[in-house]
């Protein structure tokens, strides 16, 4: 259930319904508008203390939250998400950025050169995985730990943000020391003890959709993280499987302005992934801009040919470079911005 607090109101009495809420056994969830404050109180049967929370003098009104899921409504929050990174990195503004790198982290000079390439052609905050799931037990898995070292010395030196991603419980500990971003992969995507230690921790995380995940579902695993305390969520659309098969996956552009309705939460998308084919991903980042996404994540890679992840669909440098020229375009063409 929704409480909506006076205009106004001041932080002693939002802290009295706070304090009543905790004392039912419920977890208030604030957000705080520009001038109302909504105080979320989810939980199984918590409109039986309706009258309760009306006999309040702060209290407005109260109102129920009709979607399975609550906090990433647009019921519970009407104003977008705006999430803080580091180093003045913002996510869910005017401003687009773009997370850029190799698909896994290879070495040290490969981290640095990469991160080097694509904040020189514009890109914001630095992606690269150390640990990687992969379709065969024989792949390449990543570096770990060491390739977290890795791209926090990047971040360091070149002064960007990183993303990364965690695949266990105990990885999510490890990353939040190494990254700005932790990262819940498509295949992890309904791990919900995952979700909720990403939810118990402070740093914003990226959630990527499923390649047989509803929005629905996206929505309601993005729950299961706000839940636990933790409101910077990111999601993810990055392609899902259907029976075309002529690209890597089928590019969900539908799911933007469908998200945009239902959540506040910012919105990334990773075109990378969503075609796989290097050819393609510059058109589909192009479309991703154009449809609305807050954010882009793209492979690039200087020689991709010997990459040991997903060299098929990562640009080359000079790739890159011209994209981010094009993306600045299509920004500024519907009101926003990408290059400084």
């Amino acid at each position: 259930m929704i409480i909506t607090l006076k205009k106004g109101a001041k932080q002693k009495e939002i802290t009295i319904v706070t304090d009543k809420i905790k004392s039912l056994g419920y977890k208030p969830h604030i957000s705080k508008g520009k001038d109302i404050t909504i105080i979320g109180m989810i939980g199984e049967y918590a409109e039986k203390y309706k009258d309760v929370f009306e006999a309040m003098d702060v209290v407005e009104h109260i109102s129920e939250i009709q979607k399975p899921y609550k906090l990433a409504s647009r019921e519970f929050k009407k104003e977008n998400t705006v999430i803080k990174i580091s180093r003045n990195v913002e996510i869910g503004g005017k401003k687009i950025h773009v997370m850029a790198g190799p698909c896994a982290i290879e070495s040290k000079e490969l981290m640095f050169n990469t991160a080097k390439i694509i904040k020189e052609a514009g890109a914001t905050i630095i992606r690269g995985g150390a640990f990687k799931p992969r379709s065969s037990p024989y792949a390449f898995q990543g570096l770990g730990e060491k390739g977290l070292k890795y791209i926090e010395e990047a971040s360091e030196k070149l002064r960007m943000p990183t993303v990364s991603e965690a695949m266990t419980i105990e990885q999510v500990d490890l990353l939040s020391k190494y990254c700005d971003i932790i990262q819940i992969g498509a295949r992890n995507v309904q791990n919900y003890d995952l979700l909720k230690a990403a939810g118990k921790q402070n740093k914003p995380v990226l959630l990527k959709r499923g390649m047989a995940t509803t929005v629905k579902e996206l929505l309601l695993s993005a729950e299961y993280i706000l839940s636990q305390g933790n409101y910077n969520v990111m999601l993810c659309e990055r392609g899902i499987r259907t029976f075309e098969d002529s690209t890597r996956f089928t590019m969900d552009l539908n799911a933007v302005p469908v998200l945009k309705k239902l959540t506040h939460l910012p919105i990334i998308l990773d075109p990378s992934h969503g075609i796989g084919i290097r050819e393609h991903v510059g058109t589909m980042a192009k479309a991703c801009v154009a449809v609305g996404a807050d954010g882009l994540i793209i492979e690039v890679h200087p020689c991709p040919q010997e990459a040991l992840s997903d060299g098929p669909q990562s640009l080359l440098p000079d790739q890159f470079e011209t994209l981010m020229k094009e993306l600045d375009l299509i920004a500024k063409a519907i009101g926003r911005e990408l290059l400084d």
